[in-house]
Formats: structure tokens, sequence, C-alpha cells
């Protein structure tokens, strides 16, 4: 909430002192947002330069201070406020998301317990918020009220979340270490021996003088032995004309 805004709101009701500005909007903020009174009349003192605000005319405090009214100008403000929508832009920064953030990257930090003590105090403050509520008040105090209560709900459910998050991840770190430890001392197959140090298969002989670049022999092919080929039968000399089928001397069949 704009402490502006505010202002402009509670002078859109009429005139107001700078002194009655501040308690007044202590009561509707259910004094969840307290001001000095040097805020207040600085805030004053920047409105009225900017034309949404203006000095009552014939009205003055005590101590020569005058009372402040709203403009058009200003009326136009408050109006433009109450229709535009606040965006999480425009909020304040999460202090305590950025403190777990930077707890995770600070060595010796125990995030956990940081968890814990958020949590334990954001409950005591539910409770207190809630026995509050029980007292009523003004409407515009209980929506004040409401929106924190909601607000600390959400709260110790993130925290939640969060340590439910860090045990995971350190469930994760654990098995990747222990990953990385197995990989690192692995050893070899039984049985099995280095590329470098592959040996030919049994009973072959590897070709003469051949090498690997890497200088492991390269696997051989196996060597027959000679054997003598046998002459097929249709590769044998050509046959004997058979009696009947011999010459006489005359050339003629016997």
């Amino acid at each position: 909430m704009s402490i502006k805004h505010g202002l402009l709101a509670l002078l859109r009701e009429g005139p107001k002192y700078g002194y009655q500005l501040r308690g007044e909007f202590e009561a509707a903020t259910g004094a969840t947002w307290p001001l000095n009174i040097g805020q207040v009349y600085t805030t004053l003192t920047r409105l009225e330069r900017d034309g949404l605000v203006r000095a009552a005319s014939g009205e003055a405090e005590a101590d020569g201070r005058s009372m402040y009214e709203i403009t058009d100008a200003g009326q136009a403000e408050l109006a433009k406020w109450f229709e535009t929508p606040v965006t999480r832009e425009s909020r304040p920064r999460d202090e305590l998301a950025i403190k777990l953030a930077l707890a995770l990257s600070v060595p010796g930090v125990d995030v956990s317990a940081v968890v814990q003590r958020q949590r334990m105090s954001t409950m005591q403050s539910l409770q207190e918020l809630t026995r509050l509520k029980r007292g009523g008040g003004e409407i515009s105090w209980l929506l004040v009220l409401e929106s924190m209560i909601f607000g600390a709900e959400a709260e110790i459910r993130w925290l939640d979340h969060c340590e439910a998050m860090l045990i995971r991840h350190r469930a994760a770190s654990t098995t990747r270490a222990a990953g990385t430890t197995r990989a690192a001392g692995a050893t070899p197959a039984a049985g099995t021996t280095p590329a470098a140090g592959t040996t030919p298969a049994a009973g072959t002989t590897p070709a003469a003088g051949t090498t690997t670049a890497a200088g492991t022999t390269r696997a051989a092919k196996p060597t027959t032995t000679d054997v003598p080929d046998q002459q097929e039968p249709d590769q044998q000399e050509p046959d004997q004309q058979e009696p009947d089928q011999q010459e006489d001397h005359t050339g003629a069949k016997k």
C-alpha cells in the first residue's frame, strides 16, 4: 500500500490535520503499518507540490499548521489507484525467500535450521493473529487482519514445501556422489582384458609382419595346410578305347 494513496483516501472524507491522518491511517490498517508524524507531513508536502492536496482555507492547527484537503487532481489520482490492480512486481521483495536462496549458497549455513526457526516464528504470529480476529473490530481492520492470516498460513505451507525440496535435493546429491565413486573405482569384468592386450583367437596364426597402429596384434587369418588336389573323375586322363571300339590294322572295326 502506498502512503500517498492512503492519505488521499482519508482526505477523500474531508479536510484533516496531520496527526489526525496518522491516527486514522494506523486504525484503518490495524497498526500493521505504523507511521511517524514526520512521514505524514513529508508525504503531504509532496502531495501539495504535485497539486493533489492543498491547505484547507480558514482552518489551521493550534501550532499554526494547516489542515489539508484533496484537490480534483487528487480525486482523479485516487480513482486511478483503485482501478489499477496491484502487480506482483510492484510489491516489496520477499526477504525470507531471498534469505533462503542466499543460505543455500553460503558455506556453513544450516538451511534446515533456518527453515525450522522461521516456521516456529510464523506459527506464533499466526496464533496471535487468530486471537486478535476473535476480538472482532471494524471491517477495514478485519480485512487487513484476514490478509495477514492468509499470508502466514501460505508462508507455513511454503516453508513445508522448501523443507521437502531440501530433502529431495540432498538425496539426489548423495545418489550422484555414490555413482561417481563407483564409476571411479570400477574394474573390468572378470575374464576380459583391455583392448591393448587383446590376443589372437586360439588356433589362428596372425598374418606375418602385421601389427595395428596401437601396437596390438591384429586378429590373424587362419592358414590352411596345402593338400594335393585329387583329380576328379571327370578330370582323369582320356579313357582307353574299349576292345570292341579298337581299330585293326586296316582301320576297320572288329
